[in-house]
């Protein structure tokens, strides 16, 4: 057993930035249709959507 303390492991991409881009994204499509709460929901689910299916192929698990 080591002495050291452990490293926090380092995380090498921009998949957690697709969440907020959905979002903005989904917030741009509300105001244009007259619907932000809508636009909102479906931009943080496709941003979440977009991340996973990103993480799935580069393998950042």
């Amino acid at each position: 057993m080591s002495t050291q303390p452990e490293q926090p492991k380092e995380r090498k991409g921009v998949t957690g930035l697709a969440i907020p881009a959905g979002l903005f994204i989904g917030m741009g499509v509300g105001f244009l249709v007259d619907d932000i709460t809508a636009g909102i929901f479906l931009g943080l689910g496709g941003g979440f959507l977009v991340m996973l299916i990103v993480r799935a192929i580069v393998g950042e698990w």
